[in-house]
């Protein structure tokens, strides 16, 4: 758990044109004017509070404040998750959900001035979350690299056949996965494709990298989990016309071709989650899956 210093400069981002969060955003920035914090805004949360010229891009928000107030859902968290790694920072990140509770944006909205009064007194639960490093060799150009926070998946174009592709870990022959697709994720991706895929589902504190075929051609191809330490080495063989995507936390992505190679491991860079005031992890998986429910 990581301590939180005094927050002087609040981040707020909201998910693209939601109507909904703009009396909120209204609301919040009086608020907090009277806690003598500042509010940066990116250029598209400015235009819904009403301050549109205020905003600055969703890239130079970490730079410019202590933490990120998020208001949205996971997909919208994931995104500043990225940018807060790429930047080199260590700012936490506090998801406030505006649809179903959110694995990762696990505050509801009637919890959120309960979350940034712990935040803004220090006393907010700050969790540590790992994140992976990908780095893609593709031909001539230069390495991509990228930092995510739940998965790397590697799917084939909706005309494809079943995608073709080699797996070392650490750089040993592990398998060759003959699948409509391939997840490389966290302990923190293990709740999003991972689990739709039939992998398992990983306590976010394993030190850990899960890889899941995506419906396997062969059944015996089943889920592994390895060291966070390990690297995982993934090789696509494209023959024919068929395509291989590689995409990044569901965010972006780019076909593959023969002779590339993607290796993920473990970023050095975390990310840093606020947590819920009164909700553990198993809670909100609980009421996710709806354990217990007939």
């Amino acid at each position: 758990m990581t301590p939180l210093h005094r927050v002087s400069r609040l981040g707020v981002v909201a998910k693209q044109r939601l109507q909904t969060a703009a009396d909120i955003l209204r609301d919040l920035a009086t608020w907090l004017d009277a806690r003598h914090v500042q509010v940066v805004y990116d250029d598209e949360t400015a235009e819904l509070a009403g301050v549109g010229a205020a905003g600055i891009s969703r890239s130079e928000v970490p730079s410019r404040v202590d933490v990120v107030l998020v208001l949205g859902g996971d997909g919208t968290l994931l995104s500043m998750a990225g940018r807060i790694a790429e930047a080199g920072l260590d700012i936490p990140i506090l998801g406030v959900n505006f649809g179903s509770l959110g694995f990762l944006t696990d505050v509801r909205v009637d919890e959120l001035y309960a979350s940034l009064e712990s935040v803004l007194s220090g006393r907010a639960a700050v969790d540590t979350r790992l994140m992976l490093a990908a780095e893609a060799s593709r031909g001539a150009d230069p390495p991509d690299r990228r930092i995510v926070l739940n998965d790397v998946v590697f799917t084939k174009a909706a005309v494809s056949r079943i995608i073709d592709l080699t797996v070392s870990v650490d750089g040993r022959f592990v398998t060759r996965v003959k699948a409509d697709g391939l997840i490389v994720g966290s302990p923190t991706g293990s709740t999003a494709y991972n689990l739709a895929a039939g992998g398992p589902i990983v306590h976010p504190d394993v030190d850990a990298l899960l890889v899941t075929p995506i419906a396997p051609h062969t059944l015996t191809n089943r889920p592994v989990v390895v060291p966070a330490s390990m690297t995982v080495e993934v090789r696509p063989h494209v023959t024919g016309g068929d395509e291989v995507f590689v995409t990044y936390d569901g965010q972006s992505g780019y076909p593959l071709g023969e002779g590339d190679v993607v290796r993920v491991r473990r970023s050095e860079r975390a990310l840093h989650l606020v947590k819920a005031p009164a909700r553990s992890y198993f809670d909100v998986l609980r009421e996710k899956l709806k354990w217990g429910e007939r």
